[in-house]
C-alpha cells in the first residue's frame, strides 16, 4: 500500500447528546446545517437528514441514549459530512442481519441500518453483544468527487462538559511509509487551552517533514511560547526499520498494541511553551500487526488489548471512538489518535 493522500481535515466538530426521542431531530437538524454550510446540494442534504435521524433514533430505542458526533472532512477538492455514534447498550449480535431490510429487534419495521448503508459513502459499525455500539458513516457532498480515505489513522476530540472548544487536538501526517501523529492537551479548558493545542497543530502542519520526533515537539515548545502551555506527544511509524519513535513532554499516554501487548511509551516531565529542560525520543519495536495509541489524560489508562470482541483489527476511528466512549472522562477535555503501520 502507498501512502494515504493528504489526510482530510476534520473540522466543525460537534456532539450531542442523544437521549430521548426528540434528539433526532437535533441531529438531523444538525446535520443539515453543516451540509448546507459545505455546500451539499440539496437532494445530498435530505439524504444526510434522513440517515443522520436514523441513526440518533437507533441510539435511543435500541441503547436507551448515546450520543453523535458531527464533523466535516475537507480534502483538497472535496467535502463530506462524518457522523460517529456512540453508546453503551446491549449491541447487536448480527450486524449483518440487522443491515437487512425487515429486520428489527424493537418492533418496528426495521429499514433504519440498511438505509443508511445505501445513503452512505462509507459506513462501519462495531457492536459486540454486551459492550455497546459504535457507528461511522460519512457522506459525500459529491460522490464523484469523494474524500480521501485514510483507513490507517483517525483522531478524535471531545470538549469537557459544558464547553464547546476541546483544549484537545491532534494531526495526521504521512511522507512515504512513515506516519507521524500529534496529541497536544492544552493546560486547562475551554478557549484558552483550544488556542494553545490549534497552535501547537499549526507549527506542525506548516513545518516540512520528515523532522525527527525531537525537533517536532521541540518547535512546538517555541511555538507555544506566551501560551498556558500543553501536554504534547509526537510519534512516528517508520514501518521499513520496524520501530515507532515516541517523544513527549507531559502526561499525554503514548501505547503500543501488539497481540495481547501493550506497552506504554516513556513522556518526560514539563509543560511544552513553559517548562521543557529534556526533549528526548525513545525508540519500541513495530510489529505488522501494530496500533499506536496516543491519548490524552481525558482518557484513563485502564483498557486494554486483552478482549475477545476483535476491536484492535477495526477501522482507527472505530478503536478511537470505542476507546473513547470506554475510557473517556466527562470532567476533562479528551482527545485519542490511533494508527497502523502501512504495510
Amino acid at each position: 500500500m502507498t501512502a494515504p493522500a493528504a489526510p482530510a481535515v476534520a473540522e466543525d466538530m460537534q456532539w450531542l447528546r442523544v437521549d430521548d426521542p426528540s434528539a433526532a431531530g437535533s441531529v438531523r437538524r444538525a446535520a443539515e446545517r453543516l451540509a448546507t454550510t459545505l455546500g451539499f446540494p440539496a437532494p445530498r442534504v435530505a439524504e444526510l437528514g434522513l440517515a443522520a435521524t436514523e441513526i440518533a433514533t437507533n441510539v435511543v430505542r435500541h441503547a436507551g441514549g448515546g450520543a453523535v458526533l458531527l464533523r466535516s472532512l475537507r480534502g483538497a477538492s472535496s467535502t463530506a459530512v462524518e457522523l460517529v455514534a456512540v453508546d453503551r447498550g446491549p449491541g447487536m449480535a448480527d450486524v449483518r442481519a440487522a443491515s437487512r431490510d425487515g429486520h428489527s429487534t424493537a418492533g418496528t419495521l426495521g429499514i433504519g441500518l440498511g438505509a443508511i448503508d445505501r445513503l452512505a459513502d462509507g459506513l462501519a459499525v462495531f457492536s459486540p453483544a454486551g459492550l455497546g455500539t459504535v457507528l461511522v458513516a460519512r457522506f459525500d457532498a459529491d460522490r464523484r468527487d469523494p474524500v480521501p480515505d485514510d483507513p490507517t489513522a483517525a483522531g478524535l476530540t471531545r470538549p469537557i462538559t459544558g464547553e464547546t472548544a476541546c483544549g484537545d487536538a491532534y494531526l495526521i501526517r504521512h511522507e512515504g511509509d512513515r506516519t507521524m501523529l500529534l496529541m497536544c492537551d492544552g493546560l486547562g479548558h475551554g478557549p484558552v487551552a483550544a488556542a494553545a493545542a490549534q497552535r501547537a497543530v499549526a507549527a506542525m502542519r506548516g513545518r516540512p517533514w520528515p523532522v525527527s520526533p525531537e525537533q517536532a515537539v521541540a518547535s512546538i515548545h517555541s511555538a507555544l511560547a506566551g501560551t498556558r502551555g500543553a501536554a504534547v506527544a509526537v510519534a512516528e511509524l517508520d514501518p521499513a526499520a520496524g520501530v515507532v519513535r515516541f517523544c513527549g513532554v507531559g502526561n499525554i499516554a503514548g501505547v503500543v498494541v501488539s497481540g495481547d501487548a501493550k506497552r506504554s511509551a516513556v513522556s518526560m516531565p514539563g509543560v511544552a511553551g513553559v517548562r521543557a529542560r529534556t526533549v528526548r525520543a525513545f525508540e519500541y519495536p513495530l510489529a505488522a500487526d501494530a496500533l499506536v495509541v496516543l491519548h490524552s489524560d481525558g482518557l484513563t489508562g485502564r483498557w486494554g488489548p486483552a478482549r475477545t470482541d476483535g476491536l484492535f483489527t477495526r477501522p482507527p476511528l472505530v478503536v478511537a471512538a470505542a476507546l473513547l466512549a470506554e475510557a473517556g472522562i466527562r470532567h476533562d477535555d479528551a482527545g485519542i489518535v490511533v494508527a497502523r503501520p502501512l504495510p
